[in-house]
């Protein structure tokens, strides 16, 4: 079908409106899932947005007689005016709907549930798309790079529209913008009546997005999430989205209760009675804010804390806080009278709520003259930081909750991996001590021996000959034992330097006087395991042959908090203990979602084809399926990889996401709008050197990437996030050719399969997606990221193998 040439702008604008929105959309809901359901769910809006919109051009490719050219206008702005009205509606749905996440019938029902549920918009979005691209084919070029332009678009607004408002209210102000790229669609249909009614949803939407986002701003919203992980959200006294997380506080700021602990000792006085508020981030990670009046006296307690045991260790000491959080290990360096406390958070609606919001509350810390507040991610803070401390102290810091990424991408953690604590130890003064606390349990103590054997590599890397004099552990039980909770904390302490006697001194006496156990120090080990993780000559062999995977993450492979190797996921033993339900349930999430996604690509997508179509056109097309189902393999393989390296790299999961995206998908939709005028004639030589130059690219990127990433960890953020925009634009224009050069072909041999070509790269994006987070967490990133060289390699093959016939059919 030719385009009008005075109304060709139109179609693009809307392109670019409704992919920014799908994306848009995809993103806020990745957020909201954290919030609602557990961070493993969040990976769900990412299989369903992919599903949906290939089940949408499925829908274009069978019912040919429905989507006529004629009306394809008229269908574009139907099919938008949908996308807008029931992505709201299937919202609705999903909030007033409690979510149960269990391992029977009900809870892969309710998964089942949640899918179809939100499948719909996406359905919407894809016919829109599909009928874009399949019906003006002669001007695919263009269209895809208004696609993937949108969707580059829409991965920056993200950072932008949840920073104004919450994630309820700005899933309707997707709506409100969904609507004018209907619009532009119905100027192009010359329907009035369509107009009218798309002008009469855009403004219920756009009206209820401005007054609400006023409401959110006075903490009075009547729009909120209904279900936190399957109970009944009571109301907060304070809430704030960002793209990083939502974090909400409750709780009683006028009464005085027994104060909060991680590891308080049995010796604990019960005289201390505090007032305190809890802010929880997202549904899983929490902090608690103290109440302040300079009256140090008041906060004794923070002594019988286990988590702080290094305060005893070192006086008059410069401190280092990795995630200040409400300021709990502030107030711990304060009470110990040490000499500066530094705190360092990422989320900067945390310090804002600290220090600005309840900031009478907790005694404006930041006003304090020994207290620092830095807003920044804390390892590359510290790589480019050129002054030394005595004290970097870590108290439970992980990613338990999603942000824009998505789950699987987001369990990565910067500071979980060699790399990271050889610049925490190189930041270190003579005889300062690194300090990171974590959840132990009484039978497998697998976080504990994980951060045992991450202290020792980095150690060895640093040229020290015998690890074990510088490491010393020391743990905490809780007074009753419950099953799968953890029995107690444990906190591990390294020193740059070997522990001197003085120090094992008073680790003993503190050990005596609070009655903590003493698990390892250079002396004496309660378990011969920790003696094994931590010395030199034996601890490789054993550490491969133990049930759990306890070796030293690396920036390669930063997944700390899985330990289930995959060929014990069905050993019931290990799955009985605490530490690993987490790992199995994330497991069989991923395993539901893809057989989910299989299941459903084999029934809506495969036995249309083989029931509908000619098996003479199915026979002389493979070629082609073969094509768009490896570039939708290799681009997901190579996108996932990247985020998962960059989230590393930047610090933070909204910036891997972010750069990724906007990155990969501008320069894709510059790369798929050079090959406007590539010639059918020519398309064979044109595609050869592009496909070619591509994978000389990814080659080079491949190798490369690893040294620029080392060299560099030290700039500051905005200058990483230029460096990786860099690296990745040549990446992406070539890989942005590739699939409009196949819709070339497909135009050309069999132009009825177009839509269901669409259909092919959609769905194996789909199962690449979760595909990619297994060989990553399995076999490390790099083996991902090769993956997707290969699958490109298999393209140029495939699309080799579809160019000759071409002359054939003509």
């Amino acid at each position: 079908m030719r385009l009008h040439p005075s109304k060709n702008n139109n179609i693009y604008i809307g392109i670019f409106f409704i992919t920014s929105c799908t994306l848009l959309y995809e993103i806020i809901l990745t957020r909201i899932f954290s919030v609602t359901m557990s961070y493993h769910f969040a990976f769900l809006a990412i299989s369903v947005a992919l599903f949906g919109m290939t089940l949408g051009s499925i829908l274009v490719y069978q019912f040919p007689r429905f989507f006529t050219d004629e009306r394809s206008y008229f269908h574009l702005a139907l099919s938008a005016l949908f996308f807008a009205i029931t992505l709201v509606l299937s919202f609705l749905t999903y909030i007033v709907t409690p979510f149960y996440i269990h391992l029977s019938f009900v809870g892969i029902y309710y998964i089942v549930f949640t899918f179809m549920n939100l499948l719909i918009p996406f359905v919407f979005s894809g016919i829109c798309i599909s009928l874009a691209i399949t019906k003006f084919s002669t001007k695919v070029s263009r269209l895809y790079a208004a696609d993937l332009s949108g969707a580059a678009m829409g991965c920056l607004f993200v950072l932008w529209i949840l920073n104004i408002t919450d994630g309820p209210t700005a899933i309707i102000g997707v709506g409100f913008l969904v609507c004018i790229g209907a619009f532009y669609f119905a100027i192009l249909a010359n329907s009035e009546s369509l107009k009218k009614i798309i002008i009469f949803w855009g403004i219920i939407f756009g009206l209820f997005t401005a007054t609400h986002t006023v409401l959110v701003q006075m903490q009075k919203p009547i729009l909120r999430l209904l279900w936190i992980k399957a109970s009944f959200n009571q109301p907060t006294i304070y809430e704030k989205w960002n793209s990083y997380s939502r974090i909400h506080v409750w709780g009683e700021p006028e009464k005085p209760q027994s104060p909060f602990g991680w590891g308080f000792s049995s010796t604990l006085p019960p005289k201390y009675k505090i007032r305190e508020l809890y802010m929880k981030i997202d549904a899983s990670a929490a902090t608690v804010l103290t109440h302040f009046d300079n009256n140090l006296s008041k906060l004794e307690y923070l002594k019988y804390d286990i988590t702080n045991v290094v305060h005893y260790l070192k006086q008059d000491a410069k401190v280092l806080v990795i995630g200040s959080g409400g300021g709990r290990d502030i107030l711990s360096a304060l009470v110990f009278n040490q000499k500066s406390v530094l705190g360092v958070e990422i989320n900067k609606a945390i310090i804002d709520a600290v220090n600005k919001k309840y900031g009478d509350f907790t005694g404006h810390l930041d006003r304090h003259p020994k207290v620092t507040f830095i807003n920044d991610e804390a390892r590359s803070y510290i790589a480019r930081e050129k002054a030394k401390f005595d004290i970097i102290q870590v108290s439970f810091i992980d990613t338990w909750a999603a942000t824009a990424a998505g789950a699987y991408v987001l369990t990565e953690n910067a500071l979980y991996t060699t790399e990271a604590w050889k610049i925490f130890l190189e930041h270190l003064n003579e005889n300062g001590i690194l300090t990171f606390s974590r959840y132990y349990f009484r039978d497998r103590p697998c976080s504990i021996y994980r951060l045992t054997s991450l202290a020792t590599k980095a150690l060895i890397e640093l040229g020290v000959r015998n690890p074990r004099k510088h490491i010393m552990i020391v743990r905490q039980f809780s007074d009753e034992r419950i099953k799968n909770v953890p029995d107690g904390i444990g906190t591990v302490l390294i020193n740059r330097d070997p522990f001197s006697e003085k120090d094992l001194t008073i680790m003993k006496q503190i050990a005596d006087t609070k009655q903590f156990d003493l698990v390892m120090t250079p002396e004496l080990t309660i378990d011969s395991t920790f003696a094994i993780i931590s010395s030199v000559k034996d601890r490789d062999q054993f550490i491969n042959q133990y049930p759990l995977n306890i070796a030293a993450p690396t920036d390669d492979s930063p997944f700390f908090f899985h330990m289930l190797r995959l060929q014990d996921i069905f050993n019931r033993e290990l799955l009985q203990q605490g530490p690993l339900r987490t790992n199995m349930k994330a497991i069989i999430i991923l395993g539901v979602l893809l057989s989910i996604v299989v299941f459903l690509t084999i029934l809506c997508i495969i036995v249309p084809l083989l029931l509908t179509t000619a098996r003479k056109i199915i026979y002389k097309a493979s070629p082609l399926f073969l094509l768009f189902a490896v570039i939708g393999f290799g681009f997901m393989l190579i996108e996932i990889s990247q985020m998962q390296r960059l989230i590393i790299y930047l610090g933070h999961p909204v910036y891997g996401l972010s750069v990724v995206l906007f990155a990969l998908l501008l320069s894709s939709g510059l790369g798929s709008y050079s090959t406007q005028k590539v010639n059918i004639d020519h398309l064979k030589a044109s595609g050869l050197i592009r496909i070619l130059s591509l994978l000389v690219l990814i080659f080079i990127f491949g190798k490369l990437t690893p040294y620029v990433i080392t060299t560099t960890q030290s700039y500051t953020t905005i200058f990483r996030i230029i460096i990786a925009i860099l690296q990745l634009i040549p990446l992406g224009f070539f890989m942005g050719m590739v699939f409009p050069l196949g819709i070339k072909i497909s135009s050309k041999k069999a132009a009825i399969l177009t839509p269901w070509l669409y259909g092919i790269n959609g769905a194996t994006s789909v199962c690449a997606s979760v595909i990619a987070v297994v060989i990553a967490i399995n076999w490390g990133i790099s083996k991902c990221f090769w993956s997707g060289f290969y699958c490109y390699t298999v393209a140029l093959i495939a699309f080799l193998l579809s160019c000759p016939r071409i002359k054939e059919q003509s």
